[in-house]
């Protein structure tokens, strides 16, 4: 921040994809088949494009659905390491595969609501934006495409026990 009478810091310049950038499926993966790829807010674009491919695995048993997610995870670290090496930047906000798994994280209660997957959505937002601690210490101290992926994974495990708290504690109550 500049003080008065002072010239503010210039924005640091927005990356442009390259031509054909998403033709790799990589990349294409790593942006969210496209929806990070918006220029303005990719992580929340991404976040709702995740919600349409939860509804194809959000039907399996526990153990399924979480090896999915876990698999996403494993998968969208090398995903996110490789096209933020390919770009040159260590976490271009349009790589969105992070907030995919994030969300499918906080999507784990399978609410069968459209509350409660709004309640998700805007939870995990939250977390992801906001960045409490130990999200916030995490984005900044892990290298690559784990560094990319923890902090969102911190987002969805949080937005994931607060839907459990209003699941326990104040739904019975409302009953």
């Amino acid at each position: 921040m500049s003080q008065e009478g002072e010239t503010p810091e210039p924005e640091a310049p927005a990356v442009i994809l390259p031509p054909g950038f998403l033709r790799n499926p990589v990349h294409l993966l790593a942006f969210g088949f496209g929806s990070g790829a918006t220029a303005r807010a990719p992580g929340t674009w991404g976040s709702l494009a995740a919600i349409p491919l939860w509804y194809v695995f959000a039907w399996l048993p526990p153990v399924g659905y979480w090896l999915v997610v876990l698999a996403a995870f494993i998968v969208g670290i090398w995903l996110c390491g490789k096209t933020a090496e390919d770009l040159k930047v260590h976490d271009h906000g349009g790589i969105v595969w992070d907030e995919f798994v994030g969300m499918w994280i906080a999507l784990g209660l399978f609410p069968d609501t459209i509350y409660g997957v709004l309640g998700a959505f805007a939870l995990f937002r939250l977390f992801d934006i906001a960045k409490p601690w130990p999200i916030n210490w995490l984005d900044q101290h892990l290298p690559g495409g784990l560094g990319i992926m923890v902090d969102d994974v911190i987002a969805g495990v949080m937005a994931l026990i607060c839907l459990w708290a209003v699941d326990v504690w104040l739904v019975p109550v409302m009953v």
